[in-house]
């Protein structure tokens, strides 16, 4: 089926109808600087509208490897690129999610101001029907990636610019103090490439919504 664009509100309204029939998983995809987790949690606010507690948020970058471990992989430098991330992990917490049989599940969550991911930092509980996950490569069409898409009942693809992509990036940085010199080579050389990939290699969702 052919993707259709779709407005947040409305998308909001359609995820409430479906969770009514059991636990929802919802993939919200897109490339690095996409907004995905502004828009992740503008719909679960939007969702809270008309059902409180309905929604929840995973997000994927609570799988990122540690900084040591990326060390030892000699892959530090490309910390963001799809072999950086515990997808088995991320795939069997989908997994648990999905089952339904725990009051609550607790969940990494990743801070970014220490670039550290911080286990057990969120709980996602049983009342909440629809869970949100949001990462950039819950579409990627390659292994082990692609073995998450059957745990998706509904799949989002945000749409957004290269250049977009280019300035949020580059706002990102500067506010976390990096010289020009360093944001260039951070864009150039981990950013950008990995979010080329995401857009050249996803599936295609059910939805796009616009960012």
């Amino acid at each position: 089926m052919p993707e259709r664009e779709i407005e947040l509100s409305d998308l909001a309204k359609t995820l409430v109808v479906r969770g009514d029939k059991g636990r929802l998983v919802v993939a919200l995809a897109g490339a690095p600087g996409a907004g995905k987790s502004t828009l992740a949690e503008k719909l679960v606010d939007l969702i809270a509208e008309d059902a409180p507690g309905l929604a929840a948020i995973l997000p994927m970058d609570g799988y990122h490897f540690d900084n040591m471990l990326l060390d030892k992989l000699g892959r530090r430098a490309r910390k963001g690129a799809p072999d950086t991330f515990d997808v088995a992990g991320f795939r069997h917490m989908l997994q648990r999610l999905r089952s339904d049989e725990e009051d609550a599940v607790a969940v990494p969550v990743f801070d970014r101001d220490i670039e550290i991911a911080r286990a057990g930092a969120r709980l996602i509980p049983r009342q909440a029907r629809i869970i949100v996950a949001e990462g950039n490569y819950l579409l990627l069409g390659d292994a082990p990636w692609s073995d998450l898409s059957p745990l998706f009942d509904v799949t989002i693809r945000i749409n957004v610019s290269e250049e977009t992509l280019r300035e949020r990036l580059e706002a990102r940085w500067r506010g976390y103090g990096m010289s020009p010199a360093d944001i260039r080579g951070k864009l150039e050389e981990n950013d950008l490439p990995n979010g080329r990939l995401v857009l050249a290699r996803s599936r295609p969702a059910d939805f796009v919504v616009k960012s």
